[in-house]
């Protein structure tokens, strides 16, 4: 401990085998240092938006975590960064160690202006509240979201439009001026079973991601706007739709604006969402072979399509038949959108639909957007992969001497990376039924226990039964909350690098 302290405060020499380890621990330091000191500047927008709507009982409440953020993280940030003997090149186990501490550290000081506010008095509620928004999960444990004061529902929003492309990517973009390479902290935070460059900087790739994603969300915003919304909610929603969260202002959801021009344009901004953010960069670059030859792309928009149109035809003839079929059309494909995308919005209370419709629905909670996309679920390539390597089993049976490849936008998938994905899906499974054990544990029926297990691990957030759409977390015993928490972070982190950590291999010769 002597040694760890010098060494922290002036870079005192240690044995050789000690040196390297404590320069580990205060790299981690400095990352997140600074990640911690970023939320608590971006804490002044929130603020700012207090202000504006006159609510300065939220000063303090703002102003207590920023202060503790920036005077504290700063301080360790400014003298870290200054040693001389500091250990810059994060090796994996670090970065896994980073990104996993930051998501609930940066979550525990998120949630502190819902409590000193009193708004959301309970620690334990308002760290669920933060850790659904920064997942993109949307689960609420809110009965009245409209009583919440608008600087906080801003700041709920945020969370989701931070969380949606991960503030570790946001942040890498910073890392060079620290001398901390990124590669490492975007592959453990990266959703999807790999991580393709733009560029062959990383923190360049962050950059465009990130460009991307805010002319996404500032083009919805204009559109919302123009159709009725007013600037605050248009924000809001924005938000919450990019991120494929699900985070509405007002507690009917989307069903709360009556206008299916909104209904239709936070429609297809969900299906953008959930697409690999890489597409668009494609197109900006007129690389448009490569979005014809995406089979993720094709099979993801198919479902969409398919769905929707099975959705509506049942709604139009089982549920409103004096409903237009263009109607149906619309309450099928937002639904579904949703759904699929893991955002979580409601435009109605799909609970009431038929069966038919319901068993579609909870269907693509099994899927989840595209990789490399804002949206959680197992993700669409990961079905194809499963799929096709399902078919190839049973070919080989056929030909046992022929060898066969499993082929994903025009080129042979490596068969680690397929013994990856087929050990992401067992342990998937594994923490799924988990999670319905717990729920059950404490009281849940098996519909809400199993739906509710695949919302919160999936970020999807609405479920069925007593967690459907019309319905919220709240009632949740403070055990299972904090349970649910931890499960929605695994699932934003893809599994792997949260569950890494429980490996006693992992904290070997730490």
């Amino acid at each position: 401990m002597k040694n760890l302290l010098l060494f922290l405060l002036n870079g005192n020499s240690c044995e050789p085998r000690e040196v390297w380890l404590l320069m580990n621990f205060r790299t981690l330091f400095l990352g997140l240092s600074a990640l911690m000191f970023i939320i608590s500047l971006v804490m002044l927008v929130p603020l700012a938006v207090a202000l504006i709507y006159g609510e300065t009982h939220l000063l303090s409440a703002f102003l207590v975590p920023m202060s503790a953020g920036i005077l504290l993280f700063g301080t360790v940030l400014w003298v870290l960064s200054r040693q001389r003997k500091l250990n810059k090149a994060l090796v994996p186990r670090d970065a896994l160690l980073l990104v996993s501490f930051s998501w609930f550290f940066v979550s525990a000081l998120s949630a502190l202006p819902f409590v000193l506010s009193g708004e959301i008095p309970g620690f334990v509620d308002a760290f669920f509240e933060i850790i659904s928004g920064y997942t993109t999960t949307g689960a609420s444990i809110l009965n009245d979201i409209e009583k919440l004061s608008k600087g906080l529902l801003f700041w709920r929003a945020m969370t989701h439009w931070l969380g949606g492309m991960g503030f570790i990517v946001l942040t890498i973009a910073l890392f060079p001026l620290l001398g901390i390479g990124g590669a490492q902290l975007m592959r453990a935070e990266a959703p999807g079973p790999n991580l393709d460059k733009v560029t062959y900087r990383i923190n360049d790739t962050a950059k465009i991601l990130w460009l991307i994603y805010t002319i996404l969300t500032f083009v919805e915003i204009i559109l919302l706007y123009l159709g009725g919304m007013d600037l605050f909610d248009s924000v809001a929603h924005s938000f919450a739709t990019m991120a494929t969260g699900g985070y509405s202002t007002k507690n009917l959801s989307i069903g709360a604006f009556r206008s299916p021009y909104i209904r239709w344009v936070i429609t297809i901004f969900m299906i953008l969402a959930g697409c690999n953010f890489m597409m668009f960069y494609h197109v900006f670059g007129r690389k448009f072979d490569k979005i014809r030859r995406n089979t993720e792309l094709k099979v993801y928009l198919s479902i969409i399509v398919l769905c929707s149109l099975a959705i509506a035809l049942v709604l139009k003839l089982q549920y409103q038949p004096d409903q237009t079929f263009a109607a149906s059309l619309s309450d099928a494909s937002f639904q579904v959108a949703s759904i699929l995308t893991t955002t979580g919005f409601a435009s109605v209370d799909y609970g009431r639909w038929p069966e038919s419709a319901k068993v579609l629905l909870f269907l693509l909670m099994f899927v989840g957007g595209s990789a490399g996309s804002t949206a959680g679920g197992v993700k669409v390539v990961r079905v194809i992969c499963l799929f096709k390597k399902s078919l190839l089993e049973l070919r080989h049976m056929l030909k046992p001497r022929d060898f066969f490849h499993v082929v994903v936008n025009g080129r042979s998938m490596n068969s680690l990376v397929l013994a990856s994905i087929i050990g992401f899906l067992i342990l998937y499974v594994i923490l799924l039924l988990l999670t319905t054990m717990v729920l059950a544990f404490f009281g849940s029926d098996l519909l809400t226990s199993f739906t509710g297990a695949l919302a919160v691990l999936g970020n999807i957030g609405p479920g069925f039964g007593s967690l459907g759409p019309s319905m919220n977390y709240g009632n949740l015993h403070p055990v299972v909350k904090v349970f649910l928490s931890v499960v929605m972070v695994i699932g934003r982190l893809e599994i792997y690098t949260v569950l890494v950590l429980f490996m006693p291999r992992f904290w070997r010769n730490f």
